[in-house]
């Protein structure tokens, strides 16, 4: 194992940074990546020999220095790797992709902003076969270390297009022909989810829900139908458990 050295890493510009067993292995499996580095604490070192045909650079650090470069282990379960992203399409791409598609479905998130969310409604992406979400540049999170462990992998398979405006992104699918269901808990909505075979979902910030500026270029209003709990005024779902919803209802029916 004469590509391991224990020495201090360079840094390298324009390189992004993950962390997490999940998310480095995904990003190694990754063929579209550049491989630059392979960090670890020494304590992973049966995780680094699995990948040694795929990285020319692999560092172990003893436990103390990987932590003061780091932080805590918990976060980074050991592991970081540089890396240079990949080509990713724009919206016009992404939808001539999905146009050859019987049945297409895309997340439209609006103004919500914190990575682990968008992590996890990744991961639901790529469990319920949803390719791409759109987010507008100003109001959303760019793919940081955060948000690649949120998603746990699937940032590597789910498209993450941010667009300068959202309301031209509708206006652009509609012309697609797909059809746009706004989710609102407001009530009087309709409750049966019931789509079509291209549909675009659009989830609110919690608290603020979708801006009625986006409300209005929705095709419909929806609300996924559930029991409030009125005692401990328990009487929304995290955006994240509702994207979930909404997905596998498209994906079952």
């Amino acid at each position: 194992m004469s590509k391991y050295r224990i020495n201090k890493t360079n840094k390298n510009q324009g390189i992004q940074t993950i962390f997490g067993q999940h998310s480095v292995k995904a990003a190694i499996q990754n063929d579209k990546r550049v491989q630059i580095e392979l960090i670890i604490s020494k304590n992973q070192i049966d995780f680094a020999k699995k990948y040694e045909s795929k990285i020319q650079k692999i560092t172990i650090l003893p436990q103390n220095e990987f932590i003061r470069r780091f932080g805590n282990e918990n976060a980074t379960q050991g592991v970081v790797l540089k890396t240079k992203d990949f080509s990713r399409p724009s919206l016009e791409e992404f939808v001539k992709v999905e146009s050859k598609k019987s049945k297409s479905v895309i997340l439209i998130l609006d103004q919500v902003t914190d990575p682990q969310n968008i992590g996890s409604i990744m991961r639901s992406c790529a469990l319920f076969n949803c390719a791409g979400i759109i987010v507008g540049k100003d109001n959303s999170p760019e793919l940081t270390s955060s948000l690649y462990k949120s998603a746990s992998g699937a940032a590597e398979i789910v498209n993450y297009i941010r667009v300068t405006n959202i309301r031209r992104a509708i206006s652009f699918l509609k012309k697609n022909n797909y059809w746009v269901y706004g989710f609102d808990s407001t009530d009087g909505k309709n409750s049966r989810l019931n789509f079509s075979e291209k549909s675009v979902l659009v989830f609110g910030s919690e608290g603020k829900g979708i801006r009625e500026l986006i409300k209005k270029e929705c095709d419909e209003l929806m609300q996924i139908k559930m029991k409030d709990n009125l005692k401990f005024e328990i009487d929304s779902l995290n955006v994240s458990n509702a994207t979930s919803i909404a997905l596998y209802q498209f994906y079952s029916s």
